[in-house]
């Protein structure tokens, strides 16, 4: 018995190689295959029959310049990973997803698109409760237990209430929510929600929670805000005790190139101008900011911003001499 699974497992093991092999190059001739799998060329047959089997096209042809080809086919074969590896790579793929290089973004949720496809139905379930509930504007960087994203995704796809433990006025406090999505931005995971305590949305940093649970029963999803334009304002300006909305005559798309999509919210207004909603711990800090992004601006808020403006225009002008 032993012997005919370690026969088994030999087999497996030479199959899965001569398919690394055919995906490393495009065409192989049955000899070539033999002499790196140390098989005849009737077993590389056989093996290339069982590849068939489960779902790889591999194509045979004859004579000169023939050989076994891995070719495109209409369906993907299974994927095997186990449970820890496919939320690792959903994980990996989600926070790809959320990055700034240009197309990486695109391209990791095409990726996400096909392991969903391809992942057995044990495990594409989970999956899809975690690509379903992420939103981003950025991409993740703070590391985060990838079983908390998956709890947390779970609960917003279930729409089931969760509570978790979040520090608040130097102590943790427990928190009731209803989750409604994640949301990667360019340096950490948030998580909205509508708390239910507090009776009002909020955003809570995902490495910050402690002791993250789904509780038993469910709510009816309420009308949400925007996820990731939430998440982004209340990092770019609503934590801070100053707030500024500016007008710059600039397109969006230059400024949205100058500013960390966590430094400030940019939005189109037309003409080749943009809003710019940022916020600081001074005004003349916020001030001096878009000052010096190099584009002519207007002050929209808050009115006593405007003098700022001109007692830091007076400083200039004096410093000038």
């Amino acid at each position: 018995m032993d012997g005919a699974s370690g026969g088994e497992r030999g087999t497996t093991e030479r199959v899965l190689t001569l398919l690394g092999l055919l995906q490393q190059r495009q065409v192989w001739t049955g000899p070539e295959l033999a002499e790196r799998l140390g098989v005849t060329s009737r077993t590389v047959r056989r093996d290339v029959e069982r590849l068939r089997t489960l779902g790889y096209p591999v194509h045979a042809a004859q004579g000169v310049g023939g050989g076994y080809r891995l070719g495109a086919g209409q369906h993907l074969p299974p994927l095997l990973l186990d449970d820890e590896e496919a939320i690792a790579t959903a994980v990996s793929l989600l926070a790809g997803a959320g990055g700034a290089i240009a197309g990486a973004g695109d391209a990791a949720l095409r990726a996400l698109t096909k392991l969903d496809q391809v992942l057995p139905l044990r495990l594409r379930h989970d999956v899809r409760a975690l690509s379903g509930s992420v939103e981003s504007f950025g991409g993740g960087r703070t590391p985060v237990d990838p079983e908390v994203l998956m709890t947390l995704a779970r609960a917003c796809r279930d729409a089931a209430e969760a509570g978790f433990g979040y520090p608040s006025g130097g102590e943790v406090r427990r928190r009731r929510v209803e989750p409604y999505r994640l949301v990667a931005s360019d340096r950490r995971w948030y998580l909205v929600a509508f708390d239910l305590d507090r009776d009002d949305w909020r955003t809570f940093r995902v490495d910050r929670m402690t002791e993250v649970a789904a509780r038993a029963w469910h709510f009816r999803p309420r009308p949400a805000p925007d996820a990731a334009a939430y998440v982004q304002e209340s990092v770019a300006s609503r934590v801070y005790p100053h707030r500024a909305r500016f007008l710059l005559h600039a397109p969006a798309e230059t400024v949205r190139a100058q500013l960390p999509a966590s430094a400030a919210v940019v939005r189109p207004r037309g003409n080749g101008r943009c809003e710019v909603l940022s916020g600081a711990g001074s005004l003349d800090f916020v001030l001096l900011h878009v000052l010096l992004l190099g584009h002519d601006f207007e002050v929209l808020d808050p009115p006593e911003l405007v003098d700022r403006c001109r007692v830091l225009a007076g400083r200039l002008l004096a410093a000038g001499g």
